[in-house]
């Protein structure tokens, strides 16, 4: 029996939308439920943090520590859903739905397969894998179990990455939002209950992680076993050997695969030079970069709804859209940026002493790092809406590029310099933040220009 794939109305209007609406309208619909989703996360993890830092300050050390490992793995899952999710917007784009539903059932399966081999490597040897990555051993000792928890953790999550990536691509950010709410209010109303209620240790916190995804989950089943819709999963539509199927995938993914690596690897290496202040300055760069998410994360919400609008549009021959599309998130991220890091400078004594545990050092160290973080949130909008670009035009060489070039030219370096040639102390920490995250928009706007100017060049567009 051949595989059908159809869409369902929904999904012709918002085609249709994508491809026809004001860009404006286009990128403030998709983008808008997905930059207040990720808000709302950023706010939820802060959240997190301070229960964390109601077992111990060395708690949040450990979370922030153990979280940038887990980050590294999970690239994997994460790097397939947005190179894949490239591919699949790019072909609903061009009106081949049975591609779509081919690309989606194959993600699918291959990011099960990934998830389950990593786990079976990695869990047998936790230990050795924490020592080899350098975590600092009185970490080791609060966070092994809790480690061990978010490895599958981990599994879970690459099978939900794929689907938000699914509902990406479609459109469908409403749902995601609604979704990812769902499951942020179970994990704080669980690791709640067992932080404050049952007094239970961090590996409890890993473990309201591993039930509030394995909710996302129970959903993502549902939605994506729904008769014949191009978006939905299928054992036959499943193809390895299609190449038109898996090689553009795999093409676009293993550049953004090795850059969510190797960032988060980076983080763990500057993670590992913090401790020459301390353990707790771990934890205080962690808090401080919880504090700059509610600025960043938003700005990504933005960058992924419109890195599938501009590769649905480039898909479909409208090009003068991609460059719309580009221009107007980048106008949204950039006020974003200046609002919200604005308001956090503002009320920055209050937020820091939040997470301070009753220690005044270890609030002055959290303020004193975020300072100088948060003056890079602006200049970090006008990236997004650079990588949104790159991304949807599938050009994720120039993404890992930029992103290698973020930790391991403008941060490890520059990092290494502050601690061995100056006196700033552990301003460096806060200053290192800021170099780099500047450094790196000036870096992506350069490549922009080059790469629209190709691009309208070879699109004959005035």
């Amino acid at each position: 029996m051949a595989v059908k794939a159809e869409l369902n109305s929904r999904d012709k209007r918002f085609l249709d939308m994508s491809l026809n609406a004001p860009m404006w309208k286009v990128v403030l619909y998709v983008g808008t439920p997905l930059a207040l989703y990720q808000g709302l996360a950023a706010l939820f993890t802060i959240l997190d943090t301070l229960m964390a830092s109601h077992i111990s300050k060395e708690s949040v050390s450990a979370v922030a520590y153990l979280s940038q490992l887990r980050l590294m793995l999970s690239s994997v899952g994460g790097g397939l859903a947005v190179g894949a999710g490239i591919q699949i917007s790019r072909a609903y784009g061009e009106g081949d739905f049975l591609l779509v539903r081919k690309r989606v059932s194959t993600l699918y399966a291959a990011s099960l397969s990934v998830g389950l081999l990593m786990l079976a490597v990695i869990l047998p040897f936790t230990g050795g894998f924490l020592r080899l990555a350098g975590t600092p051993p009185e970490l080791i000792a609060v966070g092994r179990q809790y480690f061990i928890v978010q490895l599958f953790v981990m599994v879970v999550n690459f099978l939900n990455e794929v689907y938000i990536a699914v509902e990406r691509a479609r459109g469908n950010a409403r749902r995601i939002f609604l979704l990812n709410i769902a499951v942020i209010v179970v994990k704080l109303s669980l690791t709640a209950l067992f932080v404050y209620v049952l007094e239970s240790g961090l590996v409890m916190i890993a473990v309201a992680s591993l039930l509030s995804e394995l909710t996302m989950f129970a959903f993502a089943v549902r939605f994506s076993l729904i008769g014949d819709s191009a978006f939905s999963f299928s054992p036959k539509a499943v193809s390895f050997r299609e190449r038109r199927v898996l090689e553009p995938m795999v093409r676009q993914s293993v550049p953004v695969i090795a850059e969510k690596a190797l960032f988060a690897f980076g983080k763990t290496i500057v993670n590992s030079m913090c401790t020459v202040y301390g353990a707790l300055m771990v934890g205080a760069m962690g808090v401080s970069n919880n504090l700059g998410a509610i600025t960043t994360n938003p700005q990504n919400g933005y960058q992924q709804g419109s890195s599938a609008i501009i590769s649905q549009n480039y898909g479909a021959g409208r090009f003068r859209r991609v460059l719309d599309a580009f221009y107007a998130t980048a106008v949204i991220n950039i006020l974003l940026g200046a609002l919200i890091s604005g308001l956090e400078l503002w009320q920055l004594r209050f937020l820091s002493g939040l997470f301070d545990g009753g220690s005044e050092d270890f609030r002055r160290m959290i303020a004193l790092v975020y300072r100088y973080e948060a003056l890079g949130a602006v200049p970090l909008g006008f990236n997004a809406a650079v990588m949104a670009l790159l991304y949807g035009l599938g050009k994720t060489q120039l993404t890992l590029v930029l992103n290698f070039s973020r930790v391991f030219v403008f941060r490890i370096p520059v990092f290494w310099f502050l601690q061995h040639c100056t006196n700033f102390g552990q301003a460096s920490v806060g200053i290192v933040m800021m170099v780099s995250n500047i450094s790196v928009t000036l870096a992506a706007g350069v490549t922009a220009l080059v790469v629209i100017r190709r691009f309208k060049r070879e699109h004959a567009i005035s």
